[in-house]
């Protein structure tokens, strides 16, 4: 009868899944991506293979490097610097210098992430965190994209510029000019359809995100209910990598299902915001980071009543 009655602490609904195993995951979902991202790169490939090495080495290094110094545990075995590392490295141009790359792997791991209290603690995504100070230090390099030997403009920047839609079929595919991960738009939905059916992810925030981006597109873009314009906007500008595999992050996205939603909801606006109306073409990173800042206040104003709960100020008023 004893057995019946034992008590331990909460939670007291568990889940197989392990940090490893989720991390892996996500991994295993980013490697048709990662793969295109290479091939696509042309004659960067090797630089660009040798870019993604580097980023996930630093990552995994100086997270051993500060835990060590620190006396801490050491937590590299958990996969997680190693996908920070991946989707840095998927974040930037195929050309972009090792050096600086290093210097954002740096900036991931320690600045945004173990400062805070490491895996769980950090109040915004490294891989963006570390992508939008490369940005804001080295805007040139993080803008200069090479596509069959030539450098020029995305095509979100040329829809931004001229309004002229180049084909959503070839972005759709890839053969464009981007990041290493952002280009190929099927590779990053096999990739989002094993999470989903893994259910690593919930859907709420990347449906949401991108149906509330869709409309806003529609209601105040440059061309109203161009189907076509709609089309290079979601294909473009690295959407689709941040809303399946970014918006997503455990750490840093809301815990409650009403939370996701207006959180996914938030994230389409503040994107389309900056699209249409700032003076950049893409938008993605610094609306996550900036939804990233507002998670606590979404968990602490969606979070569920619990069961049996009276308010007793209400109560008395009556």
């Amino acid at each position: 009868m004893s057995d019946l009655y034992k008590v331990s602490s909460n939670p007291h609904v568990r889940d197989n899944n392990s940090t490893t195993s989720i991390m892996l995951d996500v991994i295993i979902a980013l490697i048709p991506a990662t793969i295109f991202g290479i091939y696509n790169s042309g004659n960067n490939a090797i630089h660009a293979a040798l870019l993604i090495l580097v980023c996930v080495g630093g990552c995994v290094l100086f997270e051993y490097i500060y835990e060590k110094g620190m006396k801490k545990s050491v937590t590299i075995s958990d996969m997680s610097a190693a996908l920070t590392g991946l989707l840095l490295a998927l974040n930037l141009p195929s050309t972009f210098p090792i050096w600086m790359a290093v210097l954002g792997s740096a900036f991931a791991i320690i600045v945004v992430k173990q400062l805070y209290g490491g895996i769980g603690q950090n109040f915004m995504n490294p891989a963006l965190g570390a992508r939008c100070f490369l940005v804001l230090s080295f805007g040139v390099r993080m803008t200069t994209f090479v596509y069959d030997g030539v450098t020029g403009a995305t095509p979100l920047a040329v829809l931004k510029t001229t309004g002229e839609v180049d084909s959503v079929k070839e972005m759709f595919i890839g053969n464009i000019g981007g990041t290493i991960g952002e280009t190929s738009v099927i590779a990053l939905l096999i990739g989002a359809a094993y999470l989903l059916v893994k259910k690593v992810i919930d859907f709420r925030i990347p449906f949401f995100y991108i149906a509330s981006f869709s409309a806003f597109v529609v209601l105040f873009g440059d061309k109203t209910f161009d189907f076509g314009y709609l089309l290079a906007h979601l294909c473009g500008g690295g959407l689709i990598l941040g809303a399946f595999f970014m918006a997503t992050d455990y750490v840093t996205s809301p815990i409650t299902p009403v939370g996701r939603i207006v959180y996914g909801v938030m994230l389409g606006i503040l994107t389309a915001i900056f699209r249409i109306f700032g003076p950049s073409a893409e938008g993605v990173s610094f609306a996550i980071i900036f939804g990233n800042l507002l998670v606590p206040l979404i968990d602490k104003l969606t979070r569920p009543r619990p069961f049996g709960y009276v308010n007793m100020k209400k109560k008395e008023g009556k």
